[in-house]
């Protein structure tokens, strides 16, 4: 099977971190985000020791909320001893709300509001990553009026393509985000921060890219930086203090993708900074990176329940689920790879090949081309998506005026409890006037 989590049972049916799909799509309806929590757990843990291994004790994987983002989320985080990284103030709320301590969070974004920057100081944020110069300003006009020393990361760029989509590569020079190192900009950007009074410089960002599989792409970023950092210490005197190198390692989307073993990768990653540090001369800067999708993505996956079943002979054929692109709009934005699973027949041959489409009054609303399924594919089944713990729920939408789905929480093997309930109705008018 694509994850290690997931099995087939001597009924035949798809079984998801120990527990029957076809069960639990009964007991709690569909469309249905299924998070196999003890799977988050283990992630978290795997990078924790694997930073503590390879870069020290003081180093810290920090959670990409972005991937998935609702309150339990942020307990688990808080009880494994995961550092976060936040995009919005909705983020940082839905974090203070599940008991988290926002001194170990770092802020994000490309294009923070004044409203933005005076709620995280209102709420203790540790660090903001800040990305250009005017919001540099911004925060120390903020921190400035409070009276206050308001510690901060530059995000630059270092010129690195991962060679992933387009679309979320994002460690190129001509970026949207951060301050390129190749133009001068970094260093401009550096220099500045340094002069401001009520701004505390804590090192430097940059982030490549997400679903990233490439051997050496966090390495060479690594050693651009690093030689960024000792020429920042040998024409200014600073020494960068910290490193984050971001998220964006790969998962197993289908067959094809490899497996990455996090022990491994940050070792490798270890090995090129240790050495990049000896050769430049300086001091390892304490090292972050931002897992997101390798923590919650293989720990996610999303029922629906099969409706109308369309063949078209010598064209194509379509299979048509109660979701669609509304609770998964990543086949629609980057044409995602999925694989996609008839749980209740799983034991029968997969001879038909299909379309799995939503039920959005839209020609793109496709979760997957092509896929294989048993023939017998009709009314009533239970259509699984595999790996769908990153950028589905937090992407969702009630296009077409659809309640969006809820998440439920698998434990131990036998337990399941929800996390987040199913919007109804009146929700979608809650704010209506």
């Amino acid at each position: 099977m694509i994850c290690d989590n997931i099995t087939v049972g001597q009924n035949g049916h798809l079984y998801f971190a120990g527990q029957d799909t076809v069960e639990l799509a009964k007991q709690y309806g569909t469309p249905l985000y299924l998070m196999d929590e003890d799977k988050i757990r283990e992630s978290c843990r795997v990078y924790t020791a694997a930073f503590k291994k390879h870069f020290g004790e003081n180093a810290r994987p920090l959670y990409a909320s972005k991937a998935n983002c609702f309150k339990r989320i942020y307990e688990i985080m808080r009880e494994e001893n995961m550092g976060i990284d936040v995009v919005s103030s909705g983020e940082m709320y839905t974090a203070i709300q599940a008991g988290y301590d926002l001194s170990h969070a770092y802020f994000h974004s490309n294009n923070k509001t004044d409203a933005d920057i005076a709620y995280g100081m209102d709420n203790n944020i540790g660090y903001f990553v800040a990305d250009n110069v005017e919001e540099i300003k911004a925060i120390e006009a903020e921190a400035a009026r409070r009276g206050i020393r308001q510690k901060v990361l530059l995000r630059l760029t270092p010129g690195i393509d991962p060679h992933t989509y387009e679309a979320i590569a994002t460690g190129k020079v001509d970026s949207k985000f951060g301050s390129a190192i190749e133009t001068g900009q970094a260093e401009e950007i550096t220099v500045f921060t340094l002069a401001q009074p009520h701004v505390e410089l804590m090192g430097f960002h940059c982030h490549v890219g997400s679903q990233v599989f490439g051997e050496d792409i966090f390495e060479r970023a690594a050693v651009v930086m690093l030689e960024f950092i000792a020429d920042m210490k040998n024409k200014h005197g600073y020494m960068a203090p910290q490193l984050d190198l971001g998220g964006g390692y790969g998962v197993r989307y289908v067959e094809s993708d490899p497996y990455l073993d996090v022990d491994t990768k940050v070792g490798q990653v270890a090995a090129a900074i240790k050495e990049a540090c000896a050769r430049l001369n300086i001091e390892m800067p304490e090292i972050h990176m931002e897992p997101g999708r390798s923590i919650v993505a293989a720990a996610g996956m999303t029922l629906y329940t099969c409706g109308t079943v369309k063949k078209i002979p010598g064209y194509k054929n379509y299979v048509s689920i109660d979701g669609g692109m509304p609770d998964n709009p990543r086949f629609a934005l980057y044409g995602s790879k999925y694989t996609c699973l008839v749980a209740n027949k799983m034991n029968e041959e997969c001879d038909f090949v299909a379309s799995i489409v939503g039920r959005c009054c839209e020609s793109g609303d496709i979760i997957q081309e092509g896929v294989s399924v048993p023939s017998s594919v009709g009314r009533g089944d239970t259509v699984a998506v595999c790996t769908t713990g990153a950028y589905n729920y937090s992407m969702a939408s009630n296009y077409n005026r659809l309640p969006r789905a809820p998440i439920v929480m698998l434990r131990g093997g036998n337990e399941s409890y929800v996390a987040v309930r199913r919007e109804s109705f009146a929700d979608l008018c809650m704010n209506d006037l």
